[in-house]
């Protein structure tokens, strides 16, 4: 398995924020392979998943203390996560907290970019971030989902140190990613022109051989199709829920 683009403003690391962590364990052993690692009570209890003994993603109890929703949650790598806190307010995004040292791992700060969405700034110490993506059963790209699209490239471009380019800049699809071509690594897609009010969000795409079987298989675990599988240019693609009502994306490859 190749290794992942660990840089500066790229995805490091994933974390699902779960009420029900036993439930999502069994969840993502039968779906992805992944197996759950001792939680560390040092850290909250918190947790990692592995995929063929390879760090792969987080875990942390959701006990509603903060109201929030069960959720996937992405990580942007930086070599200075006190000065990208900084910066965040400055660009229109705020700081939900830290930065906080996280023993020998590294340090973290959840920051809230103009949008409204949620993001992490990690600074690695011994703790780089996930070590496989693009294969079956791990994440394969990272998208944020917004109605702040303009604000929202500024702040990454300006806070994160993105290097931004134009995907689609048509009135019904905006798209700017982080790098160009195949060295493509994240995407920001505008969701001004799409009906509703969900709220600016992270997605997270796991990789998978076959999507129409891996919804059977979801729904098979107690989880539930949002946007049924469609054909794209980029692979074939479908949004479900977990068993937990947590939503992820799932792509199997066009080819």
């Amino acid at each position: 398995m190749p290794a992942p683009t660990l840089v500066t403003g790229a995805p490091c690391w994933i974390d699902l924020y779960s009420s029900d962590t036993d439930k999502a364990i069994a969840f993502y052993r039968e779906l992805f392979g992944w197996s759950a690692e001792p939680p560390q009570e040092e850290f909250g209890g918190y947790f990692t998943f592995t995929k063929d003994g390879k760090h792969v993603a987080g875990c942390m109890r959701n006990d509603g203390e903060y109201g929030l929703p069960d959720s996937w949650g992405v990580h942007l790598m930086t070599g200075d996560v006190e000065t990208v806190a900084a910066a965040a307010p400055k660009s229109g995004g705020s700081v939900e907290f830290g930065p906080m040292v996280v023993g020998e791992n590294g340090t973290s700060a959840m920051l809230r970019d103009p949008g409204g969405a949620g993001v992490g700034a990690w600074q690695p110490n011994q703790q780089k971030g996930f070590e496989v993506t693009g294969e079956i059963g791990t994440p394969a790209w990272f998208e944020l989902h917004t109605r702040a699209y303009e604000p929202t490239v500024a702040f990454y471009r300006d806070v994160f140190g993105w290097d931004t380019h134009v995907m689609s800049d048509t009135d019904e699809f905006r798209y700017t990613t982080l790098g160009e071509g195949e060295g493509q690594l994240a995407g920001i897609m505008d969701d001004s022109p799409h009906p509703g009010d969900e709220p600016a969000h992270w997605a997270v795409y796991f990789a998978v051989a076959d999507a129409d079987a891996a919804i059977e298989r979801v729904i098979e675990l107690g989880g539930s199709v949002v946007r049924p599988a469609e054909d794209t240019p980029y692979g074939r693609l479908a949004t479900v829920t977990d068993a937990t009502g947590t939503q992820l994306r799932i792509v199997a490859d066009a080819g």
